[in-house]
C-alpha cells in the first residue's frame, strides 16, 4: 500500500478502534495479576519480596528499579533482574506490595 493520505487515514483509524480492545486485554490481565497469590510463597522473588515489603507506598516502576533493579527473580526462562522483568510495564503506579507482587509473578508467568 502507498504511502498516502487516505493510507495513513485507514491505518490511524484502525489503530483506534483497536484501542478499546487493547484497554480491555490490560485491564483483563491486572485483574489476572490481582488475585496472584499474597506474599511470595513459591520464593521466585527471594529477598526482593522483604524489600517489597518494606518500601514506601504508593510507587511508580521507576522508583522500584532505581531501588530494587538488580534484584534476581525466577522466572520460566532463568534468572531475570527486576528491571528487566518490568521493562515492558511503563511506569505504572503501585499502592501496595502485594499489588507489586502480582505484576511481577502475572509477567513472568506468561
Amino acid at each position: 500500500m502507498p504511502d498516502d493520505k487516505p493510507g495513513r487515514d485507514e491505518k490511524a483509524s484502525e489503530q483506534e478502534r483497536r484501542q478499546p480492545e487493547r484497554e480491555v486485554e490490560e485491564t483483563r490481565d491486572r485483574a489476572q495479576e490481582n488475585r496472584a497469590m499474597s506474599g511470595d510463597l513459591g520464593g521466585r522473588l527471594g529477598d526482593l519480596d522483604e524489600a517489597l515489603e518494606t518500601h514506601d507506598y504508593p510507587t511508580t516502576t521507576d522508583e522500584l528499579v532505581a531501588a530494587y533493579g538488580d534484584y534476581e527473580i525466577e522466572t520460566q526462562g532463568g534468572m531475570e533482574s527486576l528491571e528487566e522483568v518490568l521493562a515492558s510495564t511503563g511506569n505504572q503506579t503501585y499502592d501496595s506490595a502485594d499489588d507489586v507482587r502480582g505484576r511481577i509473578l502475572g509477567l513472568i508467568h506468561r
